[in-house]
Formats: structure tokens, C-alpha cells, sequence
């Protein structure tokens, strides 16, 4: 069988059709809960940090599976994957929608998160680095603006549900929409399982995988990667979780806390269409390394309560929007074609684990010492985070 090439493969029909796929896919896992959570305390009386702790436990369990997802993709393809993990998500949401007792309800986020890691960025970028090699830079950037749309569009939809249909009907619909359209649309999108891509972007896609085996430099360089991807991962996460929080105790009201926060998803779309426009004419370490540094500034700024917090989070926003970006590329640049899906399975191990942890611990630190200390910590990661990356720099230069 005959891998497909990138010519053969019409972009089209591919980005448009995977990037609905990730919008639901993030808008009915990562992002329900921001919507969903207190009508279901209200409605079942389930502790509340229960029922949001479910959600971490689903993230968990899909970094717990991340490697081996990657190591299938790399075997046989996406295309089988990614539409499990649509229908893994939609029948989670179905026990979701069926729990009466808190434990079924925690089961089906279980169901959920292997659902998550087979189908969201990562299993994704891994589908998409074996069908177009070094070609895949230009495609992953074009669906992570896609993906950047998701709690834009869900958000809203799942209030519209949630104020029609109820929790338990918001996430029966979330079921139909995983398993009646988006499974069809992975496997419209996807092309059937064909040998991995190897070499530069014009290379004929190779016969075979080779297993991961990463020794000295190439395992040093791994470490440094993971560990810039999964500080600036934890961060975001714990940012996200608390970032009203923070602004309201600098002095704003919740409503101007709001306000201010929407700069966010509109910071993350346009620094993606930057890169987008760009062309890809940089090593993606360039694009990793000024997410790290505009991250960092959007942090500094508010850690210092900076007069004009909106100006720090677009500086925020737009490290996050390329960030996704460079999480999928790096690993393609630095390890190349063939390594990259067991690569950036490995990477999402802890990256996933660590963001499920990590607004718990931010909580611990919001509660315990203050916004200021949260965000102090944050901002010590982020500078660990560039010295790291600075390292990694520093060794693909000389490779």
C-alpha cells in the first residue's frame, strides 16, 4: 500500500474537517465543565470540586495513554484512532448524561479521557506528521486556528443547551454531535492507514516506523523539550482556571474581570495567523521561543500590577495562541519525521498529567498565600521554562 502524499491529500477538505473535529472535541471535554459544573452540583448535590475534579481525572487518564495512542498512530495511521476517540467521547458523555451517582459520573469522565487522548492535538498533530512530514508545520498551524475557536463557539452552545435541554441533555447532544458527525468527519478527512512519512517535506512517505530509541544528545534534547512544553502547558492551565480570580483581586469588579479576559481568544487567533502568514520561514524553535518570552511578559506584567491588566493579557494571549503551534512543530523539526508520533506522545505523558494537577495546586497557592504568590510561582516556571528552551537551543545549533 501506498502512503498518501501531501498533493494527494486536498487541504480543503482535510484542516476544515479535522479543525470542526477539534472545536467539539476540546468543547465537549476540556471546555464543558467551565458551563456545566454548577447546574450539575446544583441539580445532583455532588460536591462541586468533584465534579470539576473529574474533568482532571480524565486529562490524566489521557496522558497515562498518550504514548501508546502515538505509538498506534505511527503504526497504522490516524484515521482509526482519531474516530475511536470520537466515539470514546461520545459514549462517555453518554454515562455522563446517565449518572445518577457521583462514581458513574467520574467513570464516564474516565471514558472521556481516553477519548481525549486519541483525538485532541496531540493524537492529531501525531496523524498529521505521518501523512505529510516536515510538510505537516504549515497544516498543524491552520488547525490549531481552528481548534482556538473552541470555547468561542461551544461555550455558548453549551449554555443554549444547558438552558434548553438541560445538563444531562447538553451532553446527550454532545454525544450525537462526537458520534454522528464528527467520526464521519475524520474518516472523510483522514486517508486509510498507509507506511509513516519520512525525510524533508518533498520525500516520498516511507515504508516504515521506526521505533523510538533516543540516546544521549537526542534523549537530553527530549528532556529539555518536555520539560519547556509541559512547564508552559501546567501554567496555562492553572492560568485558565484562575485567571478571574486573579484580576478580581487586583480590584475589578467580575464583570470588568470578564471583559478584560476576552482578549484572550482573540490575542491567540491573531499571533496564529502571524505564523501563519509567516510561512513557516523560521525554525520552529524561534516560534516556541517567543511563546515562552511573551508568556512570560504577560505574567510579569500582571504579577506586577501593571495599571493596564488588558495589555498583559493580550502579551499573554498571544504566547498561548503560537504556543499550541510550537508544541506540535518542535518535536517534528527536532526529531524528524519518522520519531515524531512516538515523540509527541511521550511529551504528552506529563504535559497532560501535569496540566491536570496544576490548577489544584494553584488553588493551594491562591487560597493559602494569595493571588500575588500564585503568580510569582508562575512567573519563576516560565523563567525556568526559557533557560530550559535556551538549552535546547543551544544543542540543535551544534547538531
Amino acid at each position: 500500500m501506498t502512503a498518501a502524499s501531501p498533493a494527494a491529500v486536498p487541504l480543503f477538505r482535510l484542516v476544515p474537517a479535522l479543525g470542526v473535529v477539534q472545536i467539539f472535541a476540546w468543547g465537549s471535554s476540556f471546555y464543558l465543565l467551565a458551563v456545566l459544573a454548577q447546574p450539575i452540583a446544583a441539580d445532583t448535590g455532588w460536591p462541586l470540586p468533584w465534579v470539576v475534579g473529574a474533568l482532571s481525572i480524565g486529562m490524566l487518564v489521557a496522558g497515562l495513554i498518550s504514548p501508546a495512542v502515538s505509538t498506534r498512530i505511527a503504526r497504522s495511521g490516524g484515521r482509526s484512532v482519531l474516530a475511536a476517540g470520537c466515539l470514546l467521547m461520545a459514549l462517555g458523555q453518554v454515562l455522563i448524561g446517565l449518572a445518577t451517582s457521583l462514581p458513574v459520573f467520574i467513570g464516564g469522565w474516565v471514558v472521556i479521557g481516553l477519548g481525549m487522548g486519541a483525538c485532541l492535538y496531540d493524537a492529531a498533530f501525531a496523524a498529521l506528521g505521518r501523512l505529510f512530514g516536515l510538510a505537516a508545520r504549515p497544516v498543524i498551524t491552520r488547525l490549531t486556528l481552528w481548534g482556538g475557536f473552541a470555547s468561542t463557539l461551544c461555550w455558548p452552545v453549551s449554555s443554549f443547551l444547558e438552558h434548553q435541554l438541560g445538563w444531562r441533555g447538553t451532553c446527550f447532544a454532545y454525544a450525537v454531535i462526537m458520534g454522528l458527525l464528527c467520526v464521519p468527519l475524520v474518516l472523510f478527512a483522514l486517508p486509510a492507514p498507509a507506511p509513516p512519512a519520512t525525510g524533508s517535506a518533498g520525500d516520498t512517505p516511507g515504508r516504515t516506523s521506526a521505533p523510538l530509541r533516543l540516546t544521549g544528545i537526542d534523549q537530553l534534547k527530549f528532556i529539555l523539550l518536555a520539560s519547556t512544553i509541559t512547564l508552559c502547558g501546567a501554567t496555562s492551565a492553572a492560568i485558565s482556571q484562575h485567571l478571574l480570580t486573579v484580576l478580581q483581586s487586583q480590584g475589578l469588579t467580575l464583570a470588568q474581570a470578564v471583559s478584560i479576559a476576552m482578549l484572550l481568544g482573540p490575542a491567540q487567533v491573531a499571533s496564529r495567523l502571524l505564523e501563519m502568514a509567516g510561512g513557516g520561514r523560521h525554525h520552529p524553535l524561534w516560534t516556541l521561543g517567543i511563546a515562552v518570552v511573551m508568556m512570560s511578559l504577560g505574567l510579569t506584567l500582571l504579577a506586577l500590577g501593571f495599571a493596564w491588566p488588558g495589555l498583559a493579557l493580550v502579551f499573554y494571549g498571544l504566547g498561548t495562541g503560537v504556543y499550541s503551534i510550537a508544541r506540535g512543530t518542535v518535536p517534528l523539526a527536532v526529531f524528524g519525521p519518522e520519531r515524531y508520533a512516538p515523540v509527541i506522545g511521550r511529551i504528552a505523558r506529563p504535559n497532560l498529567i501535569l496540566q491536570a494537577l496544576a490548577p489544584s495546586g494553584a488553588a493551594f497557592l491562591l487560597t493559602r498565600f494569595g493571588a500575588a504568590a500564585m503568580l510569582d510561582v508562575l512567573v519563576a516556571a516560565m523563567i525556568v521554562s526559557l533557560a530550559v528552551l535556551a538549552g535546547l537551543a543551544v544543542l540543535e545549533r551544534r547538531a
